[in-house]
């Protein structure tokens, strides 16, 4: 079976990363898509992350109607900070009947030579990159990189954080599952 993985914090997850990965599954000849719920980036500030179960949660909530998404916590068990190629390693060893494929924003590819391994992860698994703004993808000769032209909608998790902390309305932004549990949570207050 062939799965991209879209890693992330999902903190939390919006209508901007659905229609990322609608667009992979409509383009791409793939199985499924798992969005990974990172509990914590080594790269990123942890102090405003919701508890990871309840981002997990929230995945689980924005893509139950659709059956080529899964929602994965598989990071949740592996040593922390969660490290790309150690759970990659850590997939392949344990479901190698499987194809893995990653997807990341432009934005994290250009901090690439930052990541613990990157030349391993790079030679080793099909990356397909969508555009971010004020982010341009430098290719890499003789790596396997796939550029596509996702739609992306200018919003991001911070700014709903921002919203919700401000008591404005996020409808829209996130499905209407999520936002239900958010408000009746309080989460991100």
């Amino acid at each position: 079976m062939k799965i991209v993985l879209y890693f992330g914090s999902f903190n939390p997850i919006h209508t901007g990363h659905l229609i990322i990965a609608n667009h992979i599954l409509n383009f791409y000849k793939i199985d499924r898509l798992w969005f990974v719920v990172s509990p914590h980036n080594p790269l990123k500030e942890s102090a405003s992350l919701l508890d990871e179960n309840k981002r997990y949660h929230l995945v689980r909530l924005a893509i139950e109607n659709n059956n080529k998404f899964k929602a994965s916590k598989i990071e949740f068990s592996l040593p922390r900070p969660s490290f790309t190629i150690d759970t990659m390693m850590y997939l392949k060893d344990n479901y190698p009947q499987h194809e893995f494929q990653i997807l990341m924003g432009s934005d994290s590819f250009s901090n690439i030579k930052k990541w613990k391994n990157y030349k391993n992860l790079l030679s080793n698994y099909k990356i397909i990159i969508y555009n971010r703004p004020d982010f341009e993808i430098n290719k890499i000769p003789d790596v396997n990189i796939e550029i596509t032209d996702a739609p992306l909608l200018s919003i991001s998790s911070t700014y709903i954080r921002k919203l919700i902390k401000e008591k404005k309305s996020i409808q829209y932004l996130v499905c209407d599952e999520v936002m239900n549990e958010l408000k009746t949570n309080g989460w991100y207050k």
